[in-house]
């Protein structure tokens, strides 16, 4: 179903009236949004579920199109759907048997949101870019956003195979990561543009390759490539690359998760940058 039924802003003073239906147009599109990354693509929309990341979407001042909760709405709830509403958010309260339709997990919680989807702007000039890539596990991906916007990552670069960085799943690992965090989905001549723009020292993420990441020099301007757990980084990432580095491990293990490996790598980024020099 198309959006366009959004595209005039309501009365957020109007009277709500409760939604029943699971059959209800507006239900099918909150549906069709969840489940398909195409319909999120058309409809340049995506939603997010529970209180906090409803609140963390309304502090941010990012826009929504629709607001779904249940009537019994804790406080905090209501607040973040008066501030949406206020700024031109359309509301409906609906029964329980409707948002848990709408709904992407099996117990929802009492709220979920269609926002407007929208991509934060690069600094002119980023030294901390992360690239996570054709990471195809949400919630690897998820917990990589959530933890480069942690460290304070001027921006993250998705590569071409990339699962869809507003699926439901991504979503709810990143915890809010997307109202704070550039995301950019770049072919592989966009992003190497990007970063010899920005002079960046590539840095890839390869077992057993390279130095220790304990011994590289993170200070300097860079970019950080983590492969998928799957494939592990493409022949383009490789290809970009200045130098690879590796974790030890002296246990013995071959690998780490990704979502790990990258946790790992950022905040060593962060512990060299916050090092007081000698």
């Amino acid at each position: 179903m198309s959006g366009q039924i959004y595209s005039q802003r309501p009365d957020p003073t109007r009277t709500f009236f409760m939604i029943t239906s699971t059959q209800n147009p507006k239900i099918k599109w909150v549906r069709l949004i969840q489940s398909q990354s195409r319909a999120r693509r058309e409809e340049q929309s995506f939603a997010v579920e529970g209180v906090r990341l409803v609140e963390e979407a309304a502090a941010s001042g990012w826009p929504a199109r629709l607001v779904l909760h249940t009537e019994d709405l804790s406080l905090r709830g209501r607040q973040a759907v008066e501030r949406l509403a206020a700024a031109g958010a359309e509301v409906e309260m609906v029964s329980e048997n409707v948002l848990r339709s709408a709904s992407d997990t099996q117990n929802p919680q009492d709220i979920l949101a269609v926002l407007e989807m929208q991509t934060l702007p690069l600094p002119p000039r980023p030294d901390f870019l992360f690239i996570p890539d054709q990471v195809r596990d949400p919630g690897n991906l998820g917990t990589m956003l959530r933890t480069a916007a942690a460290v304070g990552a001027h921006g993250v670069l998705l590569t071409p195979g990339s699962v869809d960085p507003y699926s439901p799943k991504v979503l709810r690992s990143a915890m809010g990561a997307h109202f704070r965090l550039p995301i950019h989905a770049l072919s592989w001549e966009e992003i190497r543009s990007l970063v010899q723009a920005a002079g960046l020292q590539v840095y890839l993420a390869a077992a057993g390759e390279g130095q220790s990441c304990y011994a590289s020099d993170f200070r300097a301007p860079l970019a950080l490539i983590v492969g998928g757990e799957a494939y592990g980084a493409s022949e383009q990432a490789r290809l970009l690359t200045t130098t690879p580095v590796h974790i030890p491990m002296p246990g013995g293990m071959e690998s780490l998760n990704a979502a790990i490996a990258a946790a790992i790598l950022l905040f060593e980024v962060v512990r060299q940058r916050q090092e007081t020099p000698s």
